[in-house]
């Protein structure tokens, strides 16, 4: 199986879905990581050596599952769904043939997010079924799918902090706390955790359940028998 991640900027995928990545990489599937932008707004200083700072950190993150990043070099903040960015999109698509294409959902906080979003639902066309990860903090996001992610946080927590220009721990936490709702939410085991994502049906691409690594186990739903006074 071949899957595509795409991430608007060099940490994205770290943060958003990597214990996914995780998980395909443990079946066997064969992963490709995209960063659309240089990331060259994400800190202080000088821009063109924030870029490069990032793009080593991106590497090193990837590098955990064996994977090379493709990185579009777009400019960081300025993202839009425009030609110049589907047509990147697409020849990425054309050259990799995934079986399922991952990236931000197209209500997320930051409007590159939202424009790479655009951007792959646009280019993806008949190709290739899109998944959009989770929001930041879950916000104004459905889960229609659940992965367990708990024998592989420590591996992203890991590829986050490799994004040490980035003030990592805060992420790493967050997705720890969003990740333990993620998995209770489905009813997972005390201590599970879980990336949500959210699958919409476009023709000819109904049902990608065959495509995903397994959710959190189902718990029984017990009814106390306790009488309340």
């Amino acid at each position: 199986m071949r899957i595509l991640a795409l991430g608007a900027h060099p940490d994205d995928i770290e943060i958003f879905m990597f214990g996914t990545m995780a998980a395909y990489a443990a079946q066997g599937a064969e992963l490709t990581f995209a960063i659309a932008t240089d990331g060259a707004r994400g800190g202080h200083g000088d821009p063109a050596s924030l870029a490069r700072a990032r793009r080593q950190e991106a590497t090193a993150a990837a590098s955990l599952l064996g994977v090379t990043p493709h990185f579009l070099d777009f400019a960081d903040g300025a993202l839009v769904a425009d030609a110049a960015l589907i047509g990147a999109l697409k020849a990425l698509i054309g050259d990799i043939r995934p079986d399922l294409a991952i990236t931000h959902a197209p209500n997320d906080y930051h409007g590159d997010h939202r424009a790479l979003s655009d951007g792959v639902r646009i280019a993806a066309s008949f190709a290739v079924p899109v998944l959009h990860a989770d929001t930041l903090g879950g916000t104004g996001f459905s889960p229609t799918h659940y992965v367990d992610i708990s024998g592989h946080f420590d591996l992203k927590a890991k590829a986050i902090r490799a994004h040490q220009s980035q003030d990592p721990e805060r992420f790493v936490d967050a997705a720890r706390t969003q990740n333990a709702f993620r998995a209770g939410q489905c009813n997972g085991e005390t201590g599970a955790l879980a990336e949500a994502f959210r699958f919409e049906p476009v023709f000819p691409f109904a049902d990608i359940r065959a495509l995903l690594p397994p959710a959190p186990p189902i718990r029984p739903v017990t009814v106390s028998n306790k009488m309340v006074k």
